[in-house]
């Protein structure tokens, strides 16, 4: 942690003889913590103030200030998208990402830059692992030399964004991934480099899993994701 990072926000009461470190924490402006997690752990326990509306703070890991309103943490001077996390792969099989859907935001967008390694599948993740249930629905158009088909799937093991092993840098909207209902997706900007590909995708998770991560499947792919999230308000 940081030279200004915190564990704990105290609540004192009256005639409280102070330490030096506790003096530091009121002198030091926003708290600092190492991530959401010690943010959390920060708040309601004994000796500590109750998280209410109106706190701020700043997380190490991501360079965040956010400030509570009532109900969930939000960005500071946040213009909507939100960046999270990203991640890159160099010939392999499967970049994976877990704890970057949470109860902040409901929807979301992944970037990807995808070089190598056949056209990426998505799928979900919880708990470290992926959700492999045979829940997946896709749908599809595309575009190529002014002729126009399509191609869908239910009930597979993960999303299916493309055909072929053409590269490009494909974007996906996910609509409430960590709240217990289905789960949607959709992008319409895929346009890949073998033989000026347009594609069109949605697709659903049908069922009521929680998720808090996902996957990016291939083979021998070269591949760089960005998650972002949507600012409720």
């Amino acid at each position: 942690m940081g030279a200004n990072a915190v564990t704990s926000i105290p609540d004192f009461v009256a005639l409280q003889i102070l330490t030096a470190d506790e003096l530091n924490v009121v002198n030091c402006g926003i708290p600092v913590f190492a991530d959401s997690t010690a943010r959390d752990a920060a708040f309601g326990g004994t000796g500590e103030k109750t998280l209410a509306e109106g706190q701020y703070a700043f997380l190490e890991d991501t360079n965040a200030t956010q400030f509570y309103d009532g109900a969930a943490w939000q960005a500071v001077g946040a213009s909507g998208l939100v960046f999270i996390t990203s991640g890159s792969m160099t010939l392999g099989s499967q970049l994976s990402f877990d704890n970057c859907f949470s109860a902040t935001y409901a929807n979301y967008l992944i970037k990807l830059t995808h070089t190598a390694g056949n056209n990426p599948q998505i799928r979900l993740r919880a708990g470290g692992s992926d959700i492999t249930a045979a829940n997946y629905d896709n749908q599809g158009v595309q575009v190529q030399s002014n002729v126009v088909s399509g191609a869908g799937a239910a009930s597979q093991t993960s999303w299916t964004v493309g055909n072929g092993t053409g590269y490009g840098n494909p974007s996906f909207n996910l609509g409430n991934p960590f709240a217990s209902t289905n789960t949607s997706i959709n992008n319409n900007d895929f346009a890949r480099t073998d033989s000026n590909i347009l594609q069109i995708f949605v697709g659903r998770y049908n069922a009521t899993t929680s998720a808090d991560g996902f996957s990016v499947i291939g083979t021998s792919m070269t591949v760089t994701a960005r998650v972002y999230g949507y600012a409720n308000s």
